[in-house]
């Protein structure tokens, strides 16, 4: 049996690829592997968010659940001015983020390993973005990641996840609802949603 991709240290061979792609009208090239989420293409959920973002010009963004850094490295890239932080529980994705990163020439961008908050703990964010692992568990993982968001981000700040509606859609409104007190919807495509909260 295959390791979950929402482990901390995956045991199956590592065979590596890169993945072409375009993104908010760049193109991409990303070194990805086995053993992290989504490993062959930049998955739909992903996609969703990168397209739909809201980033502000200048201050710090957090792509919590990184895997090889795609969130981050756009972000990174269209607002050079940023500071970027990728963190992820799986030290397999966080080692292909640092290549990414080191690939592509960005210095504006730390790569941290842990499970979910503990790698920021003291440091807050203009935005935390996120694919959550819904797969691990929406307790497990996705109402920690709204519940936690609070503490880690500037007042006005914005908590941006991507999820399919019909696989914890409903859940995650109502942990938006109860945590944030509501939320926008900045996108709808091919059953995903990309919600927004603001911190007040």
């Amino acid at each position: 049996m295959s390791d979950h991709y929402y482990t901390s240290k995956p045991t199956s061979k590592l065979e590596k690829g890169l993945i072409k792609t375009r993104l908010r009208g760049r193109e991409y090239t990303f070194v990805s592997g086995s053993g992290v989420f989504s490993f062959k293409r930049i998955d739909n959920g992903t996609r969703t968010l990168v397209e739909a973002m809201e980033l502000p010009d200048e201050g710090s963004v957090h792509d919590l659940g990184c895997g090889y850094g795609v969130i981050g490295i756009v972000a990174a890239t269209i607002c050079p001015k940023l500071r970027i932080t990728l963190t992820d529980i799986n030290s397999r994705a966080t080692s292909l983020a640092k290549e990414n990163v080191a690939r592509m020439g960005l210095t504006n961008v730390m790569v941290s390993t842990g499970d979910l908050y503990e790698p920021v703990r003291e440091r807050e964010f203009n935005v935390i973005v996120c694919n959550p692992p819904v797969s691990a568990g929406m307790t497990r993982t996705v109402k920690p990641i709204v519940e936690g968001a609070a503490e880690h981000l500037v007042e006005g700040g914005s908590l941006q996840l991507v999820i399919q509606w019909n696989k914890g859609g409903r859940i995650l409104a109502g942990y938006l609802e109860e945590y944030f007190g509501g939320f926008e919807v900045l996108a709808r495509r091919g059953g995903f949603r990309v919600f927004k909260s603001i911190f007040k």
